[in-house]
């Protein structure tokens, strides 16, 4: 299974995600991003089968956007504080966390669909 990815606003012909990391199991998702370097520009995760985030313990802001199914943002937040509970997006399926500035950045809109291309890792 990949566990790597890039990410691509189709609507908008824009690369949200250039190196991006897959959070899949429950440990992987509750962990996050705590403990790691604040996202750089071109990174993001990639949390799978979450409907709601949090930033408790993270040192700085980040942007979300939460994709159904199909890949459509069903919601997003931009430069989400340190500290925050989202709300819960029953409509969600993954939430894709980026450095804060990357929605505003590619003019990122609820509505617009992301596609999410995995890379194979080779070991």
């Amino acid at each position: 299974m990949a566990d790597k990815f890039r990410a691509i606003n189709r609507t908008r012909a824009t690369c949200l995600v250039e190196r991006g990391e897959i959070a899949a199991s429950m440990w992987a998702r509750l962990r996050g991003l705590l403990g790691r370097a604040p996202l750089q520009a071109g990174e993001g995760l990639l949390l799978r089968g979450e409907k709601a985030i949090h930033t408790i313990g993270m040192g700085l802001a980040m942007d979300a956007l939460f994709l159904d199914r199909d890949g459509r943002v069903v919601h997003s937040i931009s430069a989400m504080p340190p500290l925050r509970l989202s709300p819960f997006i029953a409509r969600a399926a993954d939430v894709l966390e980026l450095p804060a500035g990357t929605i505003a950045r590619t003019a990122t809109q609820v509505g617009d669909h992301v596609e999410i291309e995995f890379i194979a890792s080779h070991g």
